[in-house]
């Protein structure tokens, strides 16, 4: 035995062995008596008129007539084959559907983006570049305040709110595929995500 587990060697060697060790060797005689109480939790019930080693246990006949029928009605519960009964498969069908039932659709989380848009030099158009910018549509994008911000030597730069779905706007992707290629560049110098909040 292994971890308190049962190996298959174990069962053969339990299977070998006629009579249970004696006490002159503790540690057989303890792992006789593990190997007998894993066995007999496998196999429930009461053992009538089996012979062990030539010698058979006695059994009153009136024990017999019960533990037939017990035993009729031990072969329907019992497959040996792991097929599953009718009862098992609705029982099967109904925890699924249980699970089913108790699994809420998983909400997609959100966020809310600010991010900083830089234009190329002062004489870069501003409300062309916010126009550009709105005008970036996707599932789950949803465009909020907006506000210039002077840089230095004239240059403004525009910062705005954005609020996103997380499983469907990347904030990455929108500034790579959408505001920093053509033509939005013609304007967008760069895109800086300031804040990240999930709402």
């Amino acid at each position: 035995m292994h971890r308190d587990q049962l190996s298959v060697d174990d069962v053969k060697v339990y299977a070998a062995i006629v009579e249970k060790p004696s006490d002159a060797f503790p540690n057989a005689s303890k792992w006789y008596d593990c190997v007998a109480s894993h066995l007999a939790k496998s196999f429930p019930g009461k053992a009538v008129g089996v012979s062990i080693g030539g010698s058979a246990a006695a059994a009153p006949a009136q024990a017999e007539a019960p533990a037939a029928a017990d035993a009729a009605d031990d072969d329907d519960d019992m497959d040996l084959f792991g097929d599953e009964t009718e009862e098992e498969k609705k029982a099967a069908e109904e925890r699924e559907a249980a699970k089913k039932d108790t699994k809420k659709p998983k909400e997609s989380g959100k966020s809310s983006v600010l991010m900083e848009v830089k234009p190329w030099d002062d004489e870069t158009d501003m409300k062309k570049l916010e126009e550009c910018v709105r005008a970036v549509e996707m599932p789950g994008l949803l465009w909020g305040a907006s506000k210039l911000v002077p840089v230095g030597y004239g240059i403004k730069k525009l910062t705005i709110m954005l609020t996103i779905v997380d499983d469907l706007v990347s904030p990455d992707n929108l500034i790579e595929d959408y505001l920093t290629c053509e033509p939005n560049n013609e304007y967008i110098q760069s895109v800086d995500i300031v804040a990240f909040n999930k709402i």
